[in-house]
């Protein structure tokens, strides 16, 4: 039986960072899965009026659909997928996730009722938990550290992508042919890039298996994971900051659709004919051409300016989210109440690209807190952080609130919704403020 050896001590050679083009290919084929597993995920943002209205659900079911639904398998399985990536081979993982999720997607879009729909939501939430952990570990171990916040803000350029392509697929399919159909588009690719990942992408931690085998070495298990976690400080104060964050943004995105239809159905009506569009067609195209174009120049700059910054002082892993986040709430507060729809559409592109640049910075500064042979199992507990308090709870609270202000308070569902997206989005400071704290430990935590 194998020994398993104490973190600081037996721990294997790095994988060497392979260059050039094959680095390159590695990156944007994991990119394309990172891409078409926000696609699945996301879709169901720009169809959302149209599901409430055709299943005859509650805001707060709605919410759950959106968010709680999908969470549940995805961020509980995260760290069980993670701790067989540290063991096994991360393409073959990511593949076979790939096909899981891409074939729930496709079964959302036949769901005749609420509980049909939540299976097929946690069905994708359970293929797409093995995507994350894998590719994150495989990133930084085929990448330099220098380098490592861009790489992996590149890779997480999936998430404006496949939600710009989820907004624009989602809503002209579902004017053309209805909401069932875009999730039938949305999941039929995701079937043929786990074949390509499967047969092309070789796990780069074989070439340690005569070391590892010598050694009789085995990877830390999840409680050494977690001691060597618990003095990170840095650790827990970035998952909790990112995961406000993505509550706002998981909340925001959900009733993003519904906000403008109920608030200024009218005015979108006529400019979407304007167009030749019909609404959700209209929101999906301005809301990929505002948010989706914010979220991928954040999300890339977010890494980029990092990577130059932390070269002279890591603290910037934890300045550049901080100051960012706080800087886009007065223009998420101006989107939920300017009277024109065309103005608020168009304000998005701001908060979308200040709170995407804290992708690479967080998920870098989680790679390199722990030795190599932890970073799968270290990233799927930064994701279930992350996940849990920004999807599971995000569109949730969001849904709960607008039904609390719509019926018992007697706001009504446009008001409600406007007022549950503006009080949503005030935990923006609290991001802000653990960001900032962060600074103070993340020059002594990170080891790698």
């Amino acid at each position: 039986m194998a020994e398993t050896a104490p973190l600081t001590a037996g721990v294997p050679p790095a994988v060497a960072p392979i260059g050039g083009a094959r680095h390159r290919y590695i990156l944007l084929l994991l990119l394309g899965a990172y891409t078409l597993s926000f696609l699945d995920r996301q879709v169901i943002t720009i169809l959302a009026e149209s599901i409430k209205k055709d299943l005859k659900i509650s805001n707060l079911e709605l919410g759950m659909l959106t968010g709680l639904a999908f969470a549940v398998f995805y961020t509980f399985l995260g760290i069980p997928i993670a701790r067989l990536a540290d063991r096994r081979s991360r393409p073959i993982i990511i593949a076979v996730s790939m096909a899981l999720w891409s074939g729930f997607t496709v079964l959302s879009g036949r769901a005749a009722n609420f509980a049909v729909m939540a299976v097929a939501r946690l069905g994708v939430g359970f293929g797409e938990a093995g995507c994350n952990p894998c590719a994150h570990s495989l990133i930084a171990d085929i990448t330099p550290p220098e380098k490592r916040a861009s790489a992996l803000a590149f890779y997480s350029l999936g998430v404006p992508l496949g939600t710009m392509l989820g907004l624009v697929l989602g809503g002209v399919i579902a004017d053309a042919f209805g909401w069932r159909a875009s999730f039938l588009v949305a999941g039929a690719p995701g079937l043929v890039l786990a074949i390509v990942i499967a047969l092309t992408i070789r796990e780069p931690r074989s070439r340690l298996a005569a070391a590892l085998q010598a050694r009789a070495v085995s990877p830390p298990s999840l409680v050494e994971t977690l001691r060597l976690l618990r003095t990170k400080r840095t650790f827990w104060l970035i998952a909790g900051a990112a995961g406000l964050l993505a509550f706002v943004g998981y909340g925001n995105g959900a009733f993003g659709t519904p906000f403008f239809l109920r608030v200024h159905g009218a005015q979108v009506a006529v400019l979407a004919k304007r167009f030749g569009l019909g609404p959700i067609g209209f929101l999906g195209i301005a809301g990929a051409l505002t948010t989706g174009v914010g979220g991928l120049m954040g999300t890339w700059l977010g890494g980029f300016l990092a990577d130059r910054a932390a070269a002279r002082d890591k603290r910037a892993y934890m300045s550049v989210p901080a100051i960012a986040s706080l800087l886009s709430l007065p223009v998420v507060f101006l989107i939920y109440t300017v009277d024109d729809p065309l103005l608020a559409l168009a304000l998005g592109i701001i908060p979308a690209l200040l709170q995407t640049l804290w992708y690479g910075p967080v998920y870098a500064t989680g790679q390199s807190v722990v030795p190599r042979e932890s970073r799968a199992t270290a990233a799927a507990i930064l994701l279930f952080m992350l996940n849990m308090i920004g999807l599971g709870f995000g569109p949730m609270t969001v849904g709960a609130l607008n039904d609390l202000l719509a019926g018992p308070l007697g706001f009504g569902q446009a008001e409600g919704v406007r007022w549950a997206l503006l009080i949503s989005s005030g935990v923006i400071v609290v991001a802000a403020a653990l960001f900032w704290r962060a600074r103070a430990t993340v020059r002594e935590d990170i080891v790698s």
